[in-house]
């Protein structure tokens, strides 16, 4: 009865349940014809039997089909104890009841086809936003409307006021609201000014801006967001595996039972009752409604979830390790101190200058915030050549002849440089410390300052209460940083001055203990420690090919309070499931003793299996609007 949905589109599916649905109420209406013809129009016993034999076929004939090809394949599913029913009433000759429990069974298939098609819809919905038509502006100046596909790296595109955007790129000229709800899960319109990036499916709210295009098509945020959202929903959690391997011994065992059934009452009726009744259906959907609801509410609220394994093992997660910079806090260092070793006028001017040469080319945080305050600063920087950088360290290069090197203490004493005191220590409390060295000489420091996110305390303190015993914070800045940040932040482990190799020693450390460990960090300087982790948990992944890659699960926007959000949806998803499990397991064996009994009947069977099929969908359909608060 089923079809392979991973290999036909939404819409087709939609069109193919279309077309079944008019033909099993074609079968329905012959079907009902022979229960009322005889009484409102005369016709005879004969032709109200034909009537109902017709209806039967048609509406048996899918039933039948769908599970010999599912035989045939080796695969066993819950029509086949349907099909031997629809069989059994044939060879009693009882075409009414075949044809009632075929009907019964296929409209319970049918609307269970169109509500995971609608799930599924839904999250295309989220995520196929990208309109197919865009406007290029030409070389002369023109705009020329061309399809959105055939746009390429480089190309100008135009964006006016409640257009949707084409493709990711960067905003050459104007400024505009922009609604990026459908990547980041953020309901609060963004301000955008020239050379900020924007997205493929968000929306232009106000203003015209001209967007250089980095990527477009399925190379955009947007078109990756898809692919592993749709393959997500092809992985299953432990417990839909384990029902899997116990599904080709459920139709042996319920056969078993209706033949003792038959052979101690001698009524047919009653094992065809108990066949229909013990179909699993609320089994079968047990997980996967419950699933699919938690994939759809994470993609509202911008958490890409690559594996559904990684919900049940966020359930179960009892330690956190953060990285400071970019994650627990803006990630939007500030130079706020200037220390040159002399003390000539030109000294910081000077500084900054040699500083900033370096700085321009390295893309960690530090080194940008530098490079801003040169160019801010408007201070002369000279060409840079040999740029050598060493993760956790520092960068260096060769400016004017001489080499600047520029990072932290042990940087600089790995190439032979001496840090002198240049002032009182208690001046660096609370800043980033960063040193600065040039021709072999140390001539002075650079201090910045990083503020905690505003949500990032509260976020802590929701953690905290949810269970999660240990949440450590890793940073490769000084201890005074470290310790200000983590006493804001309620953070009660912290450790300074950490490289990259001792951060993924710390999250092994943690795993030999015991401890389910998830890493959230930025995606990009915390790639080896996120998928190190049981979980990893990438922050701010929208644009970032790395970070969406690099994690378990990826955060389109920087909101902390997502992290406890996560845990919580992810034991509400197996608790749901439990849930529909037991009331599976208890309605199975409630219909299969009043079968053996003789309190039901093949339609009443019918009824009832339906409306446990139906009220697991319901209960897992509670998922879906869960942690509305936070959009």
């Amino acid at each position: 009865m089923r079809t392979d949905s991973a290999q036909i589109s939404v819409e087709s599916q939609q069109k193919l349940v279309a077309a079944r649905l008019m033909a099993t109420f074609l079968g329905a209406t012959l079907v009902a014809n022979a229960y009322l013809g005889p009484a409102l129009f005369g016709i005879s016993v004969d032709t109200a039997g034909l009537s109902a034999l017709c209806g039967a076929i048609l509406l048996g004939a899918p039933v039948i089909f769908g599970s010999v090809k599912s035989l045939v394949y080796g695969r066993l599913h819950m029509q086949e104890l349907v099909a031997l029913a629809v069989i059994a009433c044939f060879a009693l000759e009882d075409y009414k009841t075949a044809g009632i429990v075929a009907f019964i069974m296929l409209c319970a298939d049918l609307v269970q086809s169109r509500t995971a098609l609608g799930a599924r819809a839904a999250i295309e919905g989220l995520i196929r936003l990208t309109p197919t038509r865009a406007r290029k502006i030409s070389g002369s100046g023109g705009v020329v409307e061309v399809d959105a596909l055939s746009l390429s790296a480089g190309d100008i595109i135009e964006i006016l006021a409640g257009d949707n955007i084409s493709a990711d790129g960067i905003i050459e000229k104007g400024t505009a609201t922009i609604n990026e709800a459908s990547i980041t899960g953020e309901s609060i319109p963004v301000e955008k000014r020239q050379g900020d990036p924007v997205f493929a499916g968000t929306i232009n709210l106000d203003g015209r801006i001209e967007v250089q295009v980095t990527r477009a098509g399925e190379d955009t945020t947007l078109g990756k967001v898809k692919k592993l959202i749709m393959s997500a929903e092809q992985t299953k959690v432990p417990i839909m595996r384990i029902i899997d391997s116990y599904v080709t011994w459920y139709t042996p065992v319920i056969l078993m039972v209706a033949g003792i059934i038959l052979y101690f009452t001698r009524d047919m009726n009653r094992a065809v009752t108990a066949l229909v009744v013990t179909c699993p259906a609320a089994l079968i959907l047990a997980a996967p409604t419950a699933v699919v609801a938690a994939l759809s509410c994470c993609a509202r609220l911008g958490i890409l979830v690559k594996n559904v394994r990684n919900l049940e093992i966020a359930s179960n997660l009892n330690a956190l390790i953060f990285d400071k910079t970019g994650t627990l806090t803006t990630g939007e260092l500030s130079v706020t101190k200037l220390n040159p070793v002399e003390s000539t006028p030109d000294s910081a001017e000077r500084l900054l200058a040699v500083a900033g040469a370096v700085a321009e080319h390295s893309t960690h945080p530090v080194s940008r915030a530098v490079a801003q305050m040169a160019k801010k600063a408007q201070v002369s920087v000279s060409k840079t050549e040999d740029i050598q950088e060493q993760a956790g360290l520092g960068v260096k290069g060769i400016v004017d002849g001489k080499e600047v090197i520029l990072g932290k203490k042990e940087w600089l004493a790995a190439n032979s440089v001496a840090v002198i005191e240049c002032r009182t220590q208690s001046q660096t409390d609370g800043l980033s410390i960063i040193y600065v060295a040039y021709d072999k000489k140390f001539i002075g420091w650079i201090g910045l300052e990083d503020n905690p996110r505003k949500e990032a305390k509260s976020a802590t303190e929701q953690l905290y209460d949810i269970g999660i015993k240990k949440i450590i914070m890793l940073t490769g800045d000084r201890e005074s940083v470290a310790k200000k940040v983590a006493d804001n932040l309620g953070c009660r482990e912290y450790k300074a001055q950490c490289l990259p190799q001792e951060k993924l020693d710390m999250v092994n450390d943690l795993k030999n203990k015991g401890y389910i460990v998830g890493v959230v960090g930025d995606g990009i300087n915390d790639a080896p420690a996120l998928a190190a982790g049981d979980i990893g948990i990438a922050m701010g992944a929208a644009g970032s090919d790395i970070a969406i890659h690099s994690a378990s699960i990826s955060l389109m926007n920087n909101d902390l309070l997502r992290l406890p959000f996560i845990v919580k949806i992810s034991r509400k998803t197996r608790s749901v499931i439990y849930q529909n499990l037991a009331f599976g397991l208890i309605f199975i064996i409630a219909g299969l003793i009043a079968a053996g009994l003789g309190y039901l009947n093949p339609v009443m069977a019918a009824v009832l299996h339906n409306l446990g099929a139906f009220a697991v969908i319901f209960n897992s359909a509670r998922i879906v609007r869960f942690g509305e608060e936070l959009t």
